[in-house]
């Protein structure tokens, strides 16, 4: 029983440990991504969005990354800018940029993996969002896609309209949007990263090393290794899916997963399939249909396998595939270092933000764009989760003294 306690407090602790660790980052990520989407114009951007060309896509690959990292948003903004009239490419090339090209998933990556995998995922983003392109244009089931359309044409919000992003710097009305936006992406994104951050925590304390390796034949003998990379890409989207965690809530996942020897290929398949999560693609059903969902899934399963193995090949040339595993027992620490300055910096950054979205909201009503969350499930998911970390936290309190 005391081991038990033990464990339990220590899976706990691991998971604050991770949210410590990256609160600030949070801040920073969700404060830049604000400023993005209040001064950045997007209104006549989809006017050319409505071919598959190269135009389209990488308006579609820039709104993206200006966009939220939140994956029920991305599915939702997806679906809007498909009903003003944006190619089904010009929508899955968005989906995967503000899940993989935003600057909060950046800061995340860098603090529980390195720069590696940071270079990893920037260039990975762009390689993913080519090859679905070219995937697409090789499949595209055009009946399929004229009727989805026909199924979201009175579905979705309306893009923001123009504005004059000079003056909205200056105002004070443009500040108070900033802190708007901050507060819809953290109530749009704090349950991925509850449920995320607590199921790594309790996988790096409670999963034996014999399991991942196993599952990613980490030690296999007698298997070339260019099979085990392949194997790796092949089952870490099974392994992302698994999980029901989102973009933000996967990484401190990942960190375990290369703590535990997952080659290079298998961590970035598993980041980049945060949008192949069953309530996401039930959800695109909701949006399209089944049959589009489906293939959007697929669509998405090989170019995430496709882009893993090219990255694995390319870092490789250059010598540079991350070696050293980080120590998430390291990574978690509480101690008066660098991070405990930056999230008390940022606390107060964060109140004010706050304070400037109580302004917005004292002239303006809530115009939040409608999204599907996870349902009844995932609520109750989140409820379950919260009373777990604060048994654990007992737990831990409990050990401590004794």
């Amino acid at each position: 029983m005391n081991e038990f306690i033990q464990l339990y407090g220590e899976s706990t602790k691991t998971a604050l440990g991770f949210f410590w660790k990256s609160g600030w980052a949070f801040v920073l990520g969700y404060f830049v991504s604000g400023m993005i989407q209040a001064f950045v114009p997007k209104g006549k951007l989809t006017k050319y969005m409505g071919g598959g060309d190269f135009k389209s896509i990488s308006l579609s690959a820039f709104f993206g990354a200006a966009s939220s990292s939140c994956s029920f948003a991305a599915l939702a903004a997806a679906r809007a800018l498909i009903k003003k009239g944006a190619h089904f490419i010009a929508g899955v090339a968005f989906m995967f940029a503000s899940t993989n090209l935003v600057i909060e998933l950046g800061i995340l990556i860098l603090i529980f993996l390195g720069w590696q995998y940071l270079a990893a995922e920037i260039i990975g983003g762009l390689i993913l969002i080519a090859i679905s392109t070219v995937l697409i244009k090789l499949t595209y089931p055009e009946k399929w896609m004229e009727a989805a359309r026909k199924k979201v044409e009175d579905e979705g919000e309306e893009i923001e309209e123009e504005f004059d992003w000079k003056k909205r710097i200056k105002s004070k009305e443009g500040w108070q949007l900033v802190g708007h936006k901050f507060v819809n992406d953290w109530k749009m994104a704090w349950e991925d990263i509850l449920i995320g951050f607590t199921i790594a925590g309790f996988v790096a304390v409670l999963v034996p090393e014999s399991f991942w390796s196993s599952l990613f034949l980490v030690d296999a003998t007698g298997i070339p290794e260019w099979v085990v990379t392949v194997e790796n890409a092949l089952i870490a989207p099974f392994v992302a899916a698994s999980t029901f965690i989102g973009s933000m809530g996967n990484i401190p996942l990942a960190t375990v997963l290369s703590e535990n020897g997952v080659l290079f290929a298998g961590i970035m398949g598993f980041i980049y399939s945060d949008l192949m999560v069953p309530p996401l693609v039930h959800i695109n059903a909701k949006y399209y249909g089944w049959r589009v969902a489906l293939y959007i899934a697929g669509i998405m399963f090989f170019s995430i396998v496709l882009t893993a193995l090219i990255l694995n090949g390319l870092f490789s040339y250059l010598s540079i595939i991350p070696e050293s595993q980080r120590v998430v027992s390291e990574i978690t620490q509480f101690k008066i270092d660098y991070t405990f300055w930056m999230n008390l910096v940022f606390v107060w950054i964060a109140g004010w933000l706050v304070y400037q979205n109580k302004a917005y909201l004292k002239d303006h009503s809530m115009k939040m764009m409608k999204m599907e969350g996870g349902g009844k499930i995932k609520s109750f998911m989140v409820g379950l989760f919260i009373l777990i970390n604060l048994i654990g936290l007992t737990a831990f309190i409990f050990n401590s003294l004794i």
